[in-house]
């Protein structure tokens, strides 16, 4: 199944350029299908039964009769959502609320783009192939006998559509071992979220599986972040599962789980963001930048959905971008180049 073939069709009927522009934007990131994009004043009653849409978005500045409106709020035999007014400036603070509270009443009226990553899950077990393992640096070689210890080191691994192939593709390349623990935060339905370890983890040599509460993240693990419950991090470091959801719209929520990474980890973290719609993390870049944090990104050529990864470009963060072969190369480095300075440390 194509990740796209579920996506909902939307039809936006808005007064002004600026408006219809913000929309086709907000919409096309989310996943969702425009099906028509139209001022009021042009739009024909041949338009309205013409249009198959799934949902009728209608966002106007200038409430007056309009006998077509009418007609469609008497006769649609699909939702009509009344829009959240003019959209603030694109780089402020209530943007992202803006957009959360348009995205969260498209999810709950017709659901969301993520509901396809499930089904595409099958494409990964397809693949038969044995994937081209790097070498570990010799200067990580004693690391690899912290395997199981509790990780100082916790990279995130984020991701929506299209996110479960990179990830994999990552994975596979990346030696089991190492001394650092990762977290994966997926967009996803909840009842795929155990398919979605055996898929991910199919040729990996990582330890795979869920959050378990009270305990810390080790060495040589990566924990699948829970869809129906947030995953907060207690004074000693240890996973907190609360049974408190993730504030809408996105679960899990890739904002919440950065804040709370860096919150934690501080300087000893890292994110990498893979395919994936939407824009869930950009609003906490730059909190996990002040902490210390790396913020890397998948690059835009090889993302079945770029819209994530370039989220942070657009506003300065996760500039170093590779392929996911590359960025578990640059990872590799990055370890062996802090074994290094540690080793530099305890000699002195």
């Amino acid at each position: 199944m194509r990740e796209d073939a579920c996506a909902a069709r939307i039809a936006v009927i808005a007064d002004t350029s600026l408006q219809r522009h913000t929309l086709q934007r907000v919409l096309d990131v989310n996943g969702y299908q425009v099906v028509l994009n139209r001022d009021p004043q042009r739009l024909e009653e041949a338009d309205l039964s013409a249009c198959q849409a799934d949902l009728w978005l209608i966002d106007l500045t200038q409430i007056e009769d309009s006998l077509l409106i009418d007609t469609l709020l008497e006769k649609s035999v699909v939702p009509v959502l009344f829009g959240e007014g003019d959209a603030p400036r694109q780089q402020s603070d209530e943007y992202s609320q803006w957009e959360r509270r348009l995205v969260g009443k498209l999810k709950r009226l017709v659901g969301d783009s993520s509901r396809a990553v499930g089904p595409s899950l099958k494409a990964l077990f397809e693949d038969a192939g044995q994937p081209a393992r790097l070498e570990i640096p010799p200067a990580l070689s004693s690391k690899r006998l912290q395997f199981g210890q509790p990780a100082r080191e916790v990279w995130l691994l984020a991701a929506a559509m299209g996110g479960p192939g990179a990830v994999k593709g990552f994975l596979d390349a990346l030696p089991g071992g190492l001394p650092v623990a990762f977290l994966y935060a997926q967009h996803i339905d909840a009842r795929f979220e155990t398919l979605l370890s055996q898929a991910v983890g199919r040729h990996s040599q990582w330890h795979i599986g869920p959050a378990r509460h009270g305990e810390k993240l080790r060495c040589g693990e990566m924990v699948v972040v829970p869809v129906a419950q947030e995953l907060a991090f207690g004074k000693d470091g240890s996973m907190q599962l609360g049974g408190v959801a993730w504030p809408e719209p996105y679960s899990p929520s890739i904002e919440r789980m950065m804040l709370n990474l860096a919150q934690q980890f501080g300087a000893h973290c890292g994110v990498i963001v893979f395919s994936g719609m939407g824009s869930d993390g950009s609003n906490a870049a730059a909190y996990v930048s002040r902490r210390g944090g790396k913020l890397w990104t998948q690059q835009a050529d090889g993302c079945a959905c770029p819209s994530l990864p370039e989220s942070l470009r657009e506003i300065g963060y996760g500039l170093f971008s590779a392929s996911p072969p590359g960025l578990a190369r640059a990872l590799l480095e990055h370890l062996a180049e802090q074994a290094v300075s540690e080793l530099e440390i305890s000699h002195e």
